[in-house]
């Protein structure tokens, strides 16, 4: 189980967490002429109901379902009124020869000019290595970009822990080498103190640079002599960073 996802995230990850809006339903599951050409070649409207809900299915959630029979009722019958299939519960014979359904993904992979995540993969880590680089961006954060990047850019998802682990490597990855510049730049002195406000004091509870993030709200004498000392304390230590 991914280890930093929320259990909405994996929860609603290349499966429906709603029914389709009439929105989505209009932007995802009306088709086009290149695929209603594909449907008229089907067998049977249970063939063709199940071709034409994967097809909507990989347009809105980036994957296909291991079971069409999953999508929610209202995607498969804006979809069948649209193909001619009066009874939409034939949909449940669909997944009886598991061959045809695998056979139907390749061909709207095809029609749709979708990607596999390993042909795309490198792109992603580039794509997520400057995010990183440029935003103050959490894991969970990463992830959803993640997402949305492969969907908008036409790529199947993988399995959501192959997703979750490339996301957890690069963004460690990235910090990694940003601490890497950051202290090869930085003079030894500074590194020093630096260094020295992670520590506590004796006689003190918090370290250093917790005592320098503490908001004031005492403005006693006493607090706004306390705040001044934290204030040159903090001004001394960027001053010795920037004259260098």
């Amino acid at each position: 189980m991914a280890e930093y996802l929320s259990d909405e995230q994996v929860s609603r990850y290349g499966r429906f967490p709603a029914a389709p809006s009439p929105a989505d339903l209009e932007r995802f599951f009306y088709l086009d002429a290149p695929a209603l050409a594909k449907v008229a070649d089907k067998r049977g409207p249970h063939n063709r109901l199940g071709w034409a809900v994967q097809w909507g299915t990989v347009r809105m959630l980036g994957t296909f379902l291991l079971d069409p029979r999953d999508v929610p009722h209202v995607a498969v019958d804006y979809v069948a009124e649209q193909i001619g299939v009066a009874d939409p519960s034939c949909i449940k014979l669909y997944p009886e020869r598991a061959q045809t359904k695998w056979d139907h993904q390749g061909e709207i992979r095809e029609l749709l000019e979708y990607r596999e995540f390993a042909e795309a993969q490198d792109d992603l880590l580039t794509f997520l290595g400057s995010r990183v680089r440029n935003f103050r961006v959490s894991r969970r954060e990463l992830f959803d970009r993640a997402v949305v990047w492969l969907i908008d850019n036409k790529v199947v998802l993988p399995g959501i822990t192959v997703l979750e682990r490339l996301v957890r490597d690069v963004r460690t990855d990235e910090l990694d080498a940003i601490n890497v510049v950051l202290t090869e730049r930085t003079p030894v002195e500074l590194r020093r103190e630096l260094l020295e406000t992670l520590e506590v004091p004796d006689g003190r509870r918090i370290s250093t640079l917790e005592w320098m993030r503490t908001t004031v709200t005492d403005v006693s004498g006493m607090r706004r002599r306390w705040r001044l000392r934290r204030g040159r304390r903090g001004r001394r230590i960027w001053s010795a960073g920037s004259s260098r």
